[in-house]
């Protein structure tokens, strides 16, 4: 049987919802996670009209990019479209889960399908997050140390940009004296013993604390564990803030433009002035991403896109970049893709479909 959390576990492990900002709500907004998923309906806002096609093609599950429920609910009369949508799902059993500015900030998230869509190479995250990881500092008897290292990789330590199992490891002294309660694994009660240990030290993600002592504890022979947990405000290259990436080719401003227009389906593009210079460097982010100009501006892109940027903040490009906003549905269409990706690919055998309704809410009179 599948239930509703295995389906959450998968995208939490892309995307945990630690990673989200403080204002959000991403998560499980309704529904009860143990009961068995009939089918996934993935969309990027959920609606009365979305609720009614998961009705009709058997999902129990919709999984949104935008939460339903944002700032949350007093009442639930059905005065609004907020209400009568969450109605429609309660009364059907359907869960809504939402996986929203957690699925902005990973490196392969809803920035990344822009980026990759327009072409770009050499992708890394424009502002990265800090105090996200922590360094484990462990003791270990020499006999022991390549299976607890082992251990401790496989629970996902060791992880730096590119580079996978990293660690540092050097030998010492170490000593301890077992009371008459304990059943040491080297030495004899009461009596001090020294061993030749290796001291390990490794780097994981501190949301990931308690897996990673879990497998320490397990691969360790000391029934009693010597270890140090030191949180670190280094920054995490793969968590942040939008995506800064290049061109294979320096294109025009007007041919980058015309590109943009294209990719997305756009029927108009706001920009700043164009300030005749090419385009090759760009920094983007999905939906309302004005509060990065400046560092855009800073990383030396030629072109920001994003999407809800007010009259004003357009003057902040300042003649140092160009200004593209596409808009906020067009720039986040393709993370239905992604959604639908990440759980047919875990899941190729269960219904999971992409919703056929078009959620943009803003119309243009030509």
């Amino acid at each position: 049987m599948t239930t509703i959390a295995t389906i959450i576990n998968v995208l939490e492990t892309f995307a945990p919802t630690v990673y989200q900002e403080s204002y959000d709500n991403s998560g499980l907004i309704l529904g009860d996670a143990s009961r068995e998923c009939t089918g996934i309906l993935c969309t990027l806002d959920t609606t009365e009209e979305v609720v009614q096609e998961a009705i009709e093609k058997g999902c129990n599950l919709i999984v949104a990019h935008h939460p339903i429920v944002f700032t949350g609910l007093k009442k639930i009369t059905g005065k609004n479209y907020v209400e009568r949508t969450v109605i429609a799902a309660i009364k059907n059993n359907i869960a809504i889960y939402a996986i929203h500015t957690n699925a902005d900030n990973v490196l392969a998230g809803v920035n990344d399908v822009i980026a990759t869509k327009l072409g770009l190479i050499d992708k890394k995250i424009l502002v990265p997050k800090k105090n996200l990881l922590a360094n484990l500092i462990t003791f270990v008897p020499s006999s022991h140390l390549l299976k607890v290292r082992q251990a401790l990789f496989d629970a996902g330590t060791g992880n730096i940009g590119n580079y996978s199992e990293a660690s540092f490891s050097v030998e010492g002294t170490g000593t301890y004296t077992a009371n008459e309660k304990a059943n040491p694994f080297l030495g004899e009660i009461g009596k001090r013993h020294e061993e030749i240990e290796c001291r390990i030290e490794v780097i994981f993600p501190l949301h990931t604390q308690g897996k990673v002592l879990s497998a320490l504890k397990e691969a360790h022979p000391y029934e009693e564990v010597a270890y140090n947990i030191i949180p670190l405000v280094n920054e995490h290259n793969e968590v942040g803030s939008g995506i800064i990436g290049t061109l294979p080719e320096p294109m025009t401003e007007g041919q980058i433009l015309s590109h943009i227009k294209d990719t997305f389906g756009l029927q108009v593009v706001k920009h700043t002035k164009l300030l005749g210079k090419a385009i090759y460097k760009i920094a983007l982010c999905g939906g309302a991403g004005s509060f990065l100009t400046k560092d855009a501006i800073a990383s030396g892109a030629d072109l920001f896109i994003s999407a809800d940027i007010k009259y004003h903040e357009f003057f902040d490009a300042d003649n140092r970049i160009v200004i593209a906003d596409i808009g906020h549905w067009e720039s986040e269409q393709f993370t239905v893709d992604l959604l639908f990706d990440i759980l047919h690919v875990k899941f190729p055998t269960f219904a999971v479909l992409k919703s056929k309704v078009n959620t943009n809410s803003v119309k243009y009179f030509l």
